[in-house]
């Protein structure tokens, strides 16, 4: 008997959008080293200005020289123009992750449209090779009457 193999008639398809898939993936991940690298600038920033408060807080009712005083602020100001600037740039890494994330899901439903086919077809396959097995087995049968039959 003549096995026949299954062959997946989208199979060129599924690859390619595998190979898709993965390369969101790779993008997102990469994303999301992105943001968080920006995260944690952004939050050594925000502790810093926080130490630097408690600091000059406590030094103020020991007392603090006017030009000390005037160096720590000029210090904060500087401290919060980079904490906008880093939020800023924390906020359009999240928006680009988030995208990412968006489009790698888009990538990933397709693969498993095309995985779902693939297991239908190989489903249907097994049914019209048994069907045909099952018919072959009569034909010998019949055969083998009629042989049984002539003698």
């Amino acid at each position: 008997m003549v096995q026949m193999r299954f062959q997946y008639k989208f199979e060129k398809i599924l690859s390619l959008k595998s190979r898709e898939k993965e390369e969101a993936q790779a993008v997102y991940e990469e994303a999301v080293k992105k943001f968080e690298e920006a995260a944690d600038k952004l939050y050594h920033l925000l502790k810093k200005k926080e130490d630097l408060e408690s600091y000059q807080s406590s030094k103020l009712t020991n007392g603090l020289q006017v030009q000390e005083i005037r160096h720590h602020q000029q210090f904060i100001g500087n401290l919060e123009k980079s904490i906008e600037h880093c939020q800023k740039i924390v906020m359009n890494a999240r928006n680009m992750m988030n995208f990412q994330q968006s489009q790698l899901m888009e990538k990933n439903i397709e693969v498993k449209k095309y995985e779902k086919i693939k297991e239908k077809d190989h489903l249907q396959f097994l049914a019209d090779e048994k069907y045909a097995e099952g018919r072959m087995m009569d034909e010998i049968s019949i055969q083998q009457y009629m042989n049984r039959e002539i003698r």
